[in-house]
């Protein structure tokens, strides 16, 4: 292989390409969302892993006090070293169960009543805002920066 082809690899150009599909929303209660990492490449590539995530993008306050965290609300590995060839067209099916965390606005807000209200209103105060995403991450051998795809995802009741 010559040092093109090497520094083209090691940069993940034309190399393994990565498309998650999930449904555009899933129920709260489930606990688990269902889907496929698909993988293509226009070189030969080895695959050591596919790293499945749920991540929750936690935001509270306005302005110059506005914070944003992240929270991995689930995970899944799963080792799957193989080759893939030009033109091949690689599956994995998964299904990644997750677990929700609550604010304290939230604990307010499902006791109801007199609490549930000020709960509301504390998250409203607070303008807290969650936004939730799958990510897949594809460990590739020759690539130092690894392939990946994120797509956003609705929770419902």
């Amino acid at each position: 292989m010559g040092l093109f082809n090497k520094i083209k690899n090691k940069l993940g150009i034309g190399g393994v390409k990565v498309n998650l599909q999930i449904p555009g929303q899933v129920s709260k209660q489930d606990g688990v969302i269902d889907g496929k990492v698909i993988m293509t490449s226009k070189s030969e590539q080895e695959i050591i892993e596919v790293k499945v995530r749920f991540l929750e993008e936690f935001s509270s306050g306005r302005g110059d006090d506005k914070e944003t965290r992240e929270f991995e609300l689930g995970v899944i590995k799963i080792p799957d070293a193989y080759t893939i060839k030009p033109g091949d067209v690689k599956e994995v099916s998964f299904s990644l169960p997750f677990q929700l965390l609550q604010s304290n606005a939230d604990s307010l807000k499902e006791k109801g009543g007199a609490l549930g209200t000020l709960g509301k209103m504390s998250k409203f105060a607070n303008n807290e805002k969650s936004s939730y995403f799958v990510e897949a991450d594809v460990d590739v051998a020759a690539a130092v920066i690894d392939p990946s795809d994120k797509k956003d995802i609705k929770l419902v009741d």
